[in-house]
């Protein structure tokens, strides 16, 4: 995975990375092997500011930082790479400054520019690993398909409000498509701008990020499976869902059909004045139906809707007729084929659910999302019950 120069230990290496190379699992022949890597952080945001600081500091001998925007006042709560004397500059450029005071032996290539169809498989091909920490849809599906064309290693997250998920993809074994073929209709998902964002939550997971890529980059990860992992922030709770490689995926499945990068605004719908969302009669890669059609599909299909939210919320209030059921115990749910009709997942914004609902596909189950979870449910003004909290 690694460049095959070989950057040489010198002694000011061993004075600054002793309390890492002391471990077993890393050592110096570890160091020597994350001072050879060439890691390309995407986004130099709020993920990408936690991930960048702290693969500067273990010592990766090139760090990459992708991004054409500049930082705003408002980013500051959350992108800790930036601060208020660099409002104005590009982010690449205050990123730079920031990652060479932490660590002024490694380089940092800047690539000032946003990614796109043209250029990426230039700008991946001179690293080894990246970590993805664009905030938008079309960007994701890019990153994610020229990784796979790439053969690289991708660690991935992504967060909103109190929550975060992160994802590592290798080679062989599983992609972002694999889990979402298609991206949520348009406008289903809210933005950071829109629904909030608490700063430390990308601190966590942009921290998780760097812990993924350097066990990526020492070897430390399991080889036989994918990694998923989802964080709540104000539950303090972590849950892991293993997934596989989906043999129909269209970019890294047993026949890809997209060998290319293609246009990505236009496959997010974002080309388009109107994007058209899934059909709930469609039995093809779109697995998210916003409320109206969850709605329609509940009365024709007399699907059971799972509600995967924590319990204190799912009683405060839910969809009619829904269960509750803790992500971690979907397994047990599910377990012996108890559910022979349609399942309809639902948790805050449809994230989760739609993590939920590709997991169970794999298993064999007709599983759906609802876009924008209960907060659209909510806004498109459908149903609504709130449980009694008066002991019976």
């Amino acid at each position: 995975m690694c460049a095959t120069n070989t950057v040489p230990l010198k002694a000011r290496d061993l004075g600054r990375y002793q309390r890492q190379m002391v471990l077993p699992q890393v050592g110096i022949d570890g160091q020597k092997r994350l001072l050879e890597s060439r890691v390309l952080v995407v986004g130099a945001g709020a993920l990408g500011s936690a991930a960048a600081m702290y693969l500067a500091a273990a010592g990766i001998g090139t760090l990459g930082v992708v991004d054409g925007d500049r930082v705003e006042l408002s980013n500051l709560h959350r992108q800790i790479l930036h601060n208020e004397g660099a409002v104005g500059t590009l982010k690449t450029t205050s990123a730079e400054e920031r990652l060479h005071l932490i660590n002024p032996h490694i380089q940092v290539r800047t690539h000032n520019h946003f990614l796109s169809a043209e250029n990426v498989l230039e700008v991946f091909s001179h690293y080894d690993l990246i970590v993805n920490g664009s905030d938008n849809f079309p960007t994701r599906y890019l990153v994610n398909d020229a990784a796979v064309f790439l053969k690289r290693p991708m660690v991935d997250s992504a967060i909103l409000r109190f929550e975060g998920q992160l994802a590592v993809y290798r080679p062989g074994l599983g992609c972002y498509r694999c889990l979402f073929p298609s991206p949520p209709p348009k406008g289903s998902v809210p933005d950071c701008a829109d629904a909030g964002i608490f700063g430390a939550v990308a601190g966590v997971l942009g921290s998780m990020q760097a812990v993924e890529t350097i066990k990526l980059l020492l070897g430390l990860t399991s080889p036989d499976s994918g990694v998923f992992l989802v964080y709540d922030a104000l539950q303090s709770t972590w849950h892991r869902i293993p997934f596989h490689r989906n043999p129909s995926c269209v970019v890294c499945g047993d026949q890809p059909t997209i060998t290319q990068p293609i246009d990505y605004e236009s496959f997010c719908g974002l080309g388009d004045p109107v994007a058209t969302p899934p059909r709930s009669d469609e039995t093809g890669s779109d697995i998210s139906l916003d409320p109206h059609q969850a709605k329609h599909f509940m009365t024709g299909s007399h699907a059971a809707v799972i509600d995967i939210r924590e319990l204190s919320d799912f009683h405060a209030g839910h969809i009619p007729q829904a269960q509750h059921c803790a992500l971690e115990d979907l397994d047990s749910l599910v377990a012996d084929g108890a559910y022979q009709t349609p399942l309809l997942l639902v948790c805050a914004v449809g994230v989760r659910s739609a993590y939920a609902a590709q997991y169970l596909r794999l298993r064999g189950y007709d599983a759906w999302s609802l876009a924008g979870g209960v907060d659209a449910w909510r806004r498109s003004e459908l149903p609504w019950s709130v449980d009694d909290p008066s002991p019976h």
